[in-house]
């Protein structure tokens, strides 16, 4: 059995990633062309530890700020699919080695950032429990 969708929470998933997005734009425009690999691996970086900290600070209890920030504003703020497009692109260079290399390092990097944001927020929701 599917489990049922939470269409009420449709509207916050759909702002929060008009948010998000539009974000991204604007640092992708504002940076200028030739820096969109470093833009988009900050923002995939950056966004991996705001997840983690909204995760934990949401947990279950906060469906609706988890839909509106988790999903929709950081889901629409990271890009891991021009990422991906990027890697491949560097992959067909003369440095493919190079490309993999910086690839799982960034995955590294963005994995210990949603981690560390993830502990964060759960720290931030234990004190403010004890309030």
């Amino acid at each position: 059995m599917r489990p049922a969708i939470p269409w009420g929470l449709l509207p916050l998933v759909c702002a929060g990633g008009a948010v998000g997005v539009t974000a991204r734009y604007l640092l992708t425009v504002l940076a200028g062309e030739g820096a969109t690999v470093p833009v988009i691996a900050l923002i995939n970086v950056a966004g991996s530890l705001l997840l983690g900290v909204v995760a934990g600070v949401c947990g279950a209890r906060h469906a609706r700020w988890r839909a509106f920030l988790g999903t929709g504003v950081l889901g629409g703020f990271t890009t891991y699919s021009a990422f991906a497009v990027q890697v491949a692109e560097a992959l067909r260079g003369p440095q493919p080695l190079v490309a993999v290399a910086g690839a799982l390092a960034l995955l590294g990097v963005a994995v210990v950032a949603a981690a560390a944001g993830l502990a964060l927020g759960v720290r931030i929701a234990r004190r403010e429990a004890r309030r």
